[in-house]
């Protein structure tokens, strides 16, 4: 791909701006939308706050040459309500949640050791492309039902929770997002063809905004898709994850628990951490590709997990939330062609202060989540389609590399999930597991395979010497 800004490129400050704007809106409705989804008091503003902080950890670590947004990862939901249901409190729960978060921050600190010292050979046998393509493919469909999902919904609820505005209407308003981030991205030009999400959103606002004030001027429910009272209760401050840290060492101290409620934690993330392990390596495979630079090499894959993991337990500290390489980050780089770690950095500076002005917070907070859903189509099938173009370096014609891609789609598609104990492993980690096994069982068939080709080769060019 030919990018208009490359990793040590700099924009201009008008155009540094609208991309790190870009940047923040690509990854603000997964940031904010975990702590709402587990509940607890989890707070937006410090989910926002850690997701920053923590990507400039990580943009250190691997000394400004990674250009990706770390954010909350969603592979841990299960594990963080898991934390909170097995606490006798909610101040126990942020204890479980910022332990847990530090303990999979160290796996992929250990994981960083061992690389460093073995290297990266081994990392990509055992992950090659016939595995890391599909994987990647993987990880954007079974996103895309949460895409369509939102597309149909409103941000107006009822009680129950159901959205009172028409689903046909949000479908539309999802849908106009989405065309004019395709033509702007498409038909643009100059600047404008870099930043089709920020347009693209800004677009789907306006129209939601209209169709909203016509429902409230003439009570018509179904027109109302943003819901605007949030901005009349303001969360001015961010309410910080370890603040809680005090009130729950004491009421854990009071239970008599401390012991099984820490092993319990561990069981929870630690054996998630090494799945994950699996899509940093996609994430960053596919990143490679769009900036064209093996990052695996340089600053290479012990900086990027160090980076990960350091990243992730900093954040905690202030979100509550395990941080990981966010695929819409890596969408959004590839859309707007722009690499710049400077953007990266100020989407993060950007990020920071935005979490600490309550009305700005806020009012991000009222993007409709049919628009979301919109953007999402763009993103999570930019993340599906990368992974199949990564298949090219794949002979399909060989049955073996055909049974391992058919394993991994079929499991992850499928929505295999296997629970052991408190564990839940996803259908992507269940896949990756499928997609491994079948690659040790067919290996020493391959290997003889590829002996006999090599073997061929040498013998041609001693007859033609």
């Amino acid at each position: 791909m030919e990018l208009a800004y490359g990793i040590k490129d700099r924009p201009n400050i008008k155009s540094l701006i609208l991309f790190a704007l870009q940047q923040l809106l690509a990854i603000l409705a997964g940031t904010i939308s975990l702590p709402l989804i587990v509940g607890n008091g989890l707070s937006q503003s410090a989910a926002l706050f850690g997701a920053s902080v923590g990507t400039l950890t990580y943009l250190a670590i691997t000394k400004f040459r990674s250009p990706v947004f770390l954010s909350s990862s969603f592979t841990y939901l299960g594990s963080m309500m898991s934390a909170f249901a097995g606490a006798a409190s909610a101040a126990i729960g942020y204890v479980g949640i910022i332990f847990g978060a530090l303990m999979s921050g160290l796996v992929y600190v250990i994981l960083s050791i061992v690389v460093h010292f073995t290297g990266t050979k081994w990392v990509k046998k055992v992950f090659p492309p016939v595995i890391i393509g599909p994987i990647v493919a993987l990880i954007g469909l079974t996103l895309a039902p949460n895409a369509i999902r939102n597309i149909t919904t409103g941000n107006v609820t009822t009680i129950e929770g159901g959205s009172v505005a028409n689903p046909y209407l949000c479908l539309g308003i999802g849908l106009i997002t989405l065309i004019i981030t395709i033509i702007v991205s498409v038909h643009g030009k100059g600047f404008i063809k870099l930043v089709p999400f920020l347009i693209g959103i800004g677009g789907g606002y306006l129209v939601a905004t209209i169709f909203t004030l016509i429902g409230n001027a003439y009570s018509i429910d179904a027109l109302r898709i943003i819901d605007f009272t949030p901005l009349q209760h303001i969360e001015w401050l961010p309410d910080f994850a370890f603040l809680h840290l005090g009130q729950g060492f004491k009421d854990l101290k009071e239970t008599g628990t401390t012991a099984s409620y820490f092993l319990l934690i561990f069981t929870l993330y630690v054996p998630v951490t090494f799945a994950v392990f699996a899509e940093h390596i996609a994430d960053h495979r596919n990143l490679s590709m769009i900036v064209n630079q093996d990052l695996l090499e340089n600053p290479g894959l012990d900086h990027t997990l160090m980076g990960d993991g350091v990243g992730s337990m900093v954040g905690a500290l202030f979100s509550g939330s395990p941080n990981t390489t966010y695929g819409e980050s890596i969408s959004c780089v590839a859309f707007s062609r722009n690499a710049s770690i400077i953007t990266i950095i100020v989407t993060a500076l950007m990020g920071i202060a935005i979490s600490f002005i309550g009305p700005v917070m806020t009012l991000f907070s009222t993007i409709p989540t049919c628009l979301v859903g919109g953007l999402s189509i763009a993103l999570y099938g930019y993340i599906a389609a990368s992974g199949l173009k990564m298949l090219r370096y794949v002979d399909l014609n060989n049955v073996r590399n055909i049974f391992i891609i058919s394993s991994i789609f079929v499991v992850g598609i499928g929505g295999l999930t296997v629970q052991i104990y408190y564990i839940q492993f996803s259908p992507v980690a269940c896949a990756l597991v499928i997609g491994l096994l079948v690659n040790v069982i067919t290996y020493k068939k391959q290997k003889e395979e590829d002996n006999e080709i090599e073997n061929k080769e040498d013998a041609q060019k001693e007859n033609q010497q």
